[in-house]
Formats: structure tokens, sequence, C-alpha cells
């Protein structure tokens, strides 16, 4: 498995599969042909389907700017690979095409291209949790540890700065009203929401605090703020939302909270090296089902769980989703996505404190439910995988038409 840097991405919203990857494709493309008379870019699959509502064409005119590009659209067509793929092309004087090159934003705003070519250096050896756990068992290492061993200390520096971009996206999604942008009309909820769980009973507080974190950095993404891929930009409020109020309410060190980073990100590799975290491959369990159970393994480290009982919160964080779709309202990263935030991040609290009343004893291991994750994913027709053409995109765009 590659570095969890990988996987801990800044970036700017809405989307890491379908607005970073694609801009990130295009930098790429444009340093290895800066000199082409023109340029023409195809987007193929779910790519071409939801690409407007991600603001990829957007994205992708500001890579291009001061060059001649043209942008097609091929959602009826996929490439080999995946869902999510892209052909460039740079054009002669007289029109040819020259020096193609098709490559995929496979999630996270990760690229892949037929060659692997940028595919990152392994630095995990171990490829499941099962033997992790065995490993950090004969050892006597948490899972933090084990990720110090094959990042090197360097990596505290780097998780300092992503706990950052996550705590300035909740501050000024806190403090952040209007509406979002692309057409819907969706008012921001975050501010209210956070007035409403400070002058709340102790029974709204929790879920009230925990709520407004999480949709104040869903929201700053759904804007084109600046947030962590977390593991995507999709999913992004989930894990800023539980540490932020773990650390308010339990007077968590930031050690621990960079610990629980690097606990979450290990986890959040293994669904990505063995599964996907891309929802136009698998759904959105890849994404608001990785991003729970991430969390739920960092909320259950920061409990004192053992690692047999971390194992279980995150087994539980991404059971509980399985089978979930992605099916984005208008190709918005906003209905049902900013809300899934929210649910997601008070459920993985709540598959802590479950594990953490047992003794991390279960009959699913969490390498098994990710595996169930990939197939139940593939078998999810495509209508369901980011392509807004099922499902609740589909139910709104029916009723808008009868009205």
């Amino acid at each position: 498995m590659e570095s969890i840097r990988e996987l801990y991405r800044v970036g700017v919203g809405p989307s890491s599969s379908h607005t970073m990857g694609p801009r990130l494709a295009a930098e790429r493309y444009l340093k290895r042909y800066p000199h082409a008379a023109a340029y023409q870019i195809t987007l193929f699959g779910s790519l071409a389907a939801t690409g407007k509502g991600h603001l990829t064409d957007t994205t992708l005119y500001e890579a291009f700017q001061g060059k001649k590009m043209e942008l097609l659209w091929e959602p009826g067509v996929q490439l080999p690979f995946h869902p999510n793929g892209m052909r460039f092309e740079a054009l002669s004087p007289e029109g040819r095409a020259e020096n193609t090159w098709e490559v995929y934003s496979v999630g996270g705003g990760a690229l892949m291209d037929a060659a692997a070519t940028e595919k990152q250096k392994e630095i995990y050896p171990l490829h499941t949790l099962a033997e992790i756990i065995k490993r950090c068992e004969k050892t006597g290492q948490a899972y933090w540890a084990y990720v110090e061993e094959r990042e090197g200390p360097e990596i505290w520096d780097f998780l300092d700065g992503i706990w950052q971009v996550m705590t300035d996206a909740i501050e000024r999604g806190i403090d952040t009203e209007g509406v979002l942008p692309g057409g819907l009309g969706l008012a921001r909820k975050a501010g209210s929401s956070h007035k409403r769980a400070i002058m709340g009973g102790e029974a709204f507080k929790r879920s009230g605090h925990i709520s407004s974190y999480a949709l104040a950095v869903s929201e700053e993404n759904a804007a084109g703020g600046t947030i962590v891929t977390a593991p995507t930009c999709g999913s992004c409020g989930v894990i800023p939302g539980v540490l932020k109020y773990l650390k308010n309410q339990l007077q968590v060190s930031n050690k621990e909270i960079l610990r629980a980073l690097a606990t979450a990100g290990l986890i959040g590799n293994l669904i990505k090296h063995n599964a996907s975290i891309s929802g136009a491959e698998v759904g959105c369990q890849g994404e608001i089902g990785a991003a729970c159970a991430m969390a739920a393994a960092a909320a259950t480290q920061i409990y004192g769980g053992t690692i047999r009982q971390i194992e279980y919160a995150a087994e539980m964080g991404l059971e509980h989703h399985l089978g979930l779709t992605c099916d984005p309202v208008n190709g918005l990263v906003q209905i049902p996505c900013i809300e899934r935030n929210a649910f997601a991040a008070t459920r993985a609290v709540t598959c802590a404190d479950y594990s953490m009343a047992s003794d991390g004893t279960h009959h699913v291991p969490f390498d098994e439910v990710v595996t169930v994750m990939r197939k139940t994913g593939h078998d999810l027709p495509s209508l369901y995988r980011e392509t807004s053409v099922g499902g609740l995109a589909e139910a709104f765009r029916n009723r808008k038409d009868d009205e």
C-alpha cells in the first residue's frame, strides 16, 4: 500500500475524482506537451455524466487557460479500466491528434493510467488488517506506531498540516451563511446548526455539535473551498466533525488527534487498496462508508480502545453503509452528500461507543466487509454509481419536470 499522504490530499472541492483528479491530469499533460497548436479532451462514463455538476469542465478550462482546448463528453462510453476515464490529445496545426494519453481519476484525487505509471511507491508491505493486527500484537505496537514506523517521524508534521486545514474548513463553514452555488437553492446550515447545539439540551448537544462540524466542512467543499480528502471530497466532513467534537469534549491533545488521523489513514488505505474509495466505481459506500470506518477507528483510539476494538468499530462503520448508492442530484456534491457527512459522523461515534462496550470480539472481520463492499459496488447498476441517472437524482428530476 502507498503512503497515507496519497489519501489525505489538500485541494479545492467539490469532488476529488471529478475536480481534483482531472485538474492534476491536465497539469501533468500540459507539462509534457506544452506547445501543441490545440488540445482535445474527451471525458467518459461518470466523468461525462456528472462532470458539469462537479465542475469538471470549469477546472479543465482553468488549467488550459490561454490555450486552445476543446472538451468532448461521452457519458455512454466507458474506458476499460475505470468509469472515470479521460483522453488527452495534443493537436497539430493541421488538426491531427498526437500524443494520446488515456488516464483515470480513481478516487481521492489519485490518477492511474493503463500502464500504471501513476502508481505511487509502496510503503506498507502488509495489505490486510488481519496481518497488521497479528504484527501489532506481536510487537505491542498501536496502529499509529506502525504508521510511524512505515512513514517515518516526518509523518507527524504532515498530519499536523492536514489537521490545520480541516479545522480551518470547520471555522469557515461555521461562520459562512448564504446559498450554495449550483442552482439547487440549498442554504448553508452549519452555522445555525452549531448555534442550536450550543443552546440545546444535553441530549441534543452531542449529535448537534458533531453534525454542525461535519456540515461545515462538507458545505465548504460544495462551495469550492479548500478541504482535505478524507478519503474523498464528497466525504470530507466526517473525520473533521468527529475529531473536532472529541477534541473539545474530552480535551484531547493535538498529539492524540494526529495519532487518530494516522490510524484513520491506515484504515482508509486498506479500503482504497483492497476495494475502492471511488463513488463512480463502488457507489457512496466507498466514500461515506470508508469515511465512517476511518472516523470510528479514530474515535475508538481516542477513547483508549484496543487494536481489536478499533478494528470492530471500523468494521461496523463500513458494514452499515454497504449498498449505499451514489446518486447526486443534478450532479452536485450537495444532495444527499452534505447530510450524509453529518449522519456518518454521528454514526462513527456510535460505532466507537458500541465497540468500547465490548471486548472487540465479533463474527465478521473488517477485511471481509471490505471484500463484500467491493463486490457490492461492482454489482450495483451504473445508474447508482455517480452517474445521476437513477435514485434520488432521477426522482428529483422527474418531480421538477412535472412541476
